[in-house]
């Protein structure tokens, strides 16, 4: 990394950076730190998920209304 600051670095640089940091937490995801209202959420939503599985939508949907959205 080069500068004082990582306000210094270049924008890919900086989403280098940002790419690193959250594989870093991905690796690990029971040590990051979590609100009791986001456990409630979740559950919730798995909750309902299990309830309703008709309801989901595939990540590949997900994307493709996306990009079909912001035309990417």
């Amino acid at each position: 990394m080069q500068g004082d600051s990582v306000f210094d670095l270049s924008p890919a640089e900086k989403l280098q950076l940002v790419e690193d940091l959250w594989d870093d937490l991905a690796a690990f995801p029971e040590d990051v730190p979590m609100h009791d209202w986001q456990r409630e959420e979740l559950a919730r939503r798995k909750a309902n998920l299990l309830s309703h599985p008709a309801s989901s939508v595939s990540w590949e949907d997900v994307k493709q209304r996306i990009r079909s959205r912001y035309g990417r």
